[in-house]
């Protein structure tokens, strides 16, 4: 289920978001359908599809609300879950808690990270008895800063979705995070939606949450296909996660806006492209070889010019090929002497010429 309702290349499993790389996360959630064996061999194509982690959510019905049917349980927000309550999607929905030990073994043993979202204390304490990471926040327990305290006060990374979340609900949330003794923080932009819609990412939010709280940034993404997600990583988006499901056919509470295997590959190939066109900020230098600079324009004798002649803009032309001065010298270079007799389409340096200009 989405996290709550209603509501980097090559990693190893420490934990540690690597700022050289996109960290790619197959949330597998309620997709196994009740089969300890379908999570287990959806941890096994996550991995051939390219995944950094997988994650699942740490929960029970009775931890995370109540069995009530009255109006205020009911589900009718206009979600893929209207029609039942929270208790009994929920029900439906969680990942039974002695499976996971299953299923971390099956993670990291495959060299991915597992991790998990917890969504009370008792979950924050059951993940710490496996020795889990990090911690992801969902969007719907944004707020919940009590929980945000108890799982940071274990040191380990932060991650936190922003979905339903107001700006200062979000900086509370950070200062939680901190004040616990967490430094560690990236906050996913997602939109709670499911699906979303990709015209409604606003991904340049991750921007303004990078500048505005200090901290590392990434994508929550329930969109059908893997264009939010890319353009995310082009942004700066350095944690992409994605729903993952075996085959979407087989139904369930998430598959409607879950990623199948080949389409994952997909969209982790597109973020790997997406990474290398990145790279770092580069600019030429005049030490490096020439390559392609040949192809660029310099000052050349355009005529034979005798020793001690006078260097005009007849006989000499910014023209191609690159391997004379550039031609911003052409000001300083007209009027000049010859220092000695310089053939047609020679590259004029400036040892070609006397200091001493025409007087």
């Amino acid at each position: 289920m989405a996290e709550g309702t209603l509501a980097m290349a090559n990693f190893v499993n420490h934990g540690r978001i690597d700022e050289d790389g996109v960290f790619v996360v197959a949330e597998l959630s309620a997709n196994h359908n009740h089969s300890l064996d379908v999570a287990l061999e959806s941890v096994r194509a996550a991995k051939k599809a390219g995944a950094d982690a997988v994650k699942i959510q740490t929960y029970t019905a009775d931890t995370i609300t109540i069995d009530c049917d009255n109006q205020y349980f009911q589900i009718r927000q206009g979600t893929v879950w209207d029609g039942t309550t929270l208790y009994k999607l929920y029900k439906d929905a969680f990942t039974p808690w002695e499976w996971h030990q299953a299923i971390k073994d099956e993670v990291c043993g495959l060299g991915m990270t597992f991790f998990s979202t917890p969504f009370d204390n008792s979950a924050v304490d059951f993940l710490e008895g496996m020795d889990v990471p990090m911690y992801k926040i969902a969007s719907y327990e944004i707020t919940d800063i009590p929980l945000i305290e108890y799982a940071a006060s274990k040191g380990k990374p932060m991650i936190i979705s922003s979905g339903i979340a107001t700006r200062e609900e979000i900086r509370e949330a950070v200062d939680a995070c901190r004040r616990s003794g967490s430094e560690d923080i990236t906050l996913l932009k997602c939109t709670s939606d499911y699906p979303a819609k990709a015209e409604e990412a606003n991904l340049s939010t991750m921007d303004d949450m990078r500048e505005s709280f200090g901290v590392r940034v990434g994508i929550s993404d329930h969109s059908l296909g893997p264009v939010v997600a890319v353009c995310a990583v082009a942004r700066g988006a350095r944690v992409v996660e994605k729903h993952f499901i075996l085959d979407r056919s087989k139904g369930g509470p998430d598959a409607t806006f879950s990623m199948e295997p080949a389409e994952f590959r997909a969209m982790v190939d597109q973020v790997r492209i997406a990474e290398t066109t990145i790279g770092k900020p580069t600019y030429f230098t005049t030490q490096e070889p020439i390559g392609h600079r040949a192809f660029s324009r310099s000052l050349f004798a355009v005529e034979d010019i005798g020793e001690g002649e006078t260097l005009t803009r007849r006989n000499v032309r910014s023209i191609r090929p690159g391997y004379g001065l550039s031609p911003s010298a052409m000001q300083e270079l007209i009027g000049k002497k010859a220092s000695r007799s310089i053939p047609r389409g020679t590259p004029l340096s400036w040892d070609c010429v006397s200091q001493r200009s025409e007087s």
